[in-house]
């Protein structure tokens, strides 16, 4: 990885709204912040999360999407206003030269003055298909893994658009988010039941992810 860094495209919030007119709130729709956001234990201040049940909390404070993905989702689904500028995935943090291949299981970054903690990838849900009103872009998310991921924050701080991520550890190299999401998501847990069990005990993956390859190991 680029010890110098990676730029920080975009820093994105989002509140709570009636989602596409219906009465279901969300969150997923962002916008970018004006200067710098102050980032705490739960993400950054004024973004929101609509379901706490499977959003937002400690584990999954900030999302990061990779910006180089939506060069493919344009080729794939054609033009697209929510493709037009960072933020289309509900995302928080958005760079380039940053992947699921690249971006491993507790991951220390400095983002700004923060420092944050890869936790889990991101398991995309029907909200996808809804906000970009497109059938299957969850099921092309799971199909090509092209899944983005949440970080834990470890020290608060501030961060802006222009400004830098740098890696300061990697201590589980052999754990990508794109090995992660395989096996957890995609299906190919079931021909690789060793590899399900070595992430079961794993205390920097989150637990929502640690019981999922808990009762895929059965």
């Amino acid at each position: 990885m680029d010890s110098i860094g990676f730029q920080v495209l975009a820093v994105l919030a989002g509140k709570a709204v009636p989602f596409r007119g219906g009465d279901e709130p969300s969150a997923i729709a962002k916008a970018p912040v004006d200067g710098a956001a102050t980032i705490g234990l739960l993400g950054l201040l004024g973004d929101e999360q609509a379901d706490l049940t499977v959003h937002g909390g400690l584990d999954k404070a900030i999302h990061h999407y990779p910006h180089d993905h939506y060069g493919w989702w344009q080729g794939a689904i054609g033009p697209h206003r929510l493709l037009a500028a960072p933020g289309g995935f509900g995302e928080n943090i958005a760079t380039l030269g940053l992947t699921e291949e690249n971006v491993c299981l507790g991951d220390r970054y400095r983002l700004g003055t923060a420092l944050v903690e890869v936790s889990q990838g991101r398991q995309p849900c029907w909200k996808l298909d809804h906000h970009f009103a497109r059938r299957r872009i969850t099921a092309r998310v799971v199909a090509t893994g092209r899944c983005g991921w949440y970080y834990r924050v470890i020290e608060g701080g501030m961060v802006a658009a222009g400004e830098r991520m740098v890696l300061v550890d990697q201590p589980l190299p052999q754990w990508s988010v794109a090995r992660m999401f395989a096996l957890l998501i995609k299906g190919d847990g079931s021909a690789d039941p060793a590899a399900l069990r070595a992430l079961t005990s794993q205390p920097l993956l989150a637990e929502p992810w640690r019981r999922r390859a808990r009762e895929l190991g059965r």
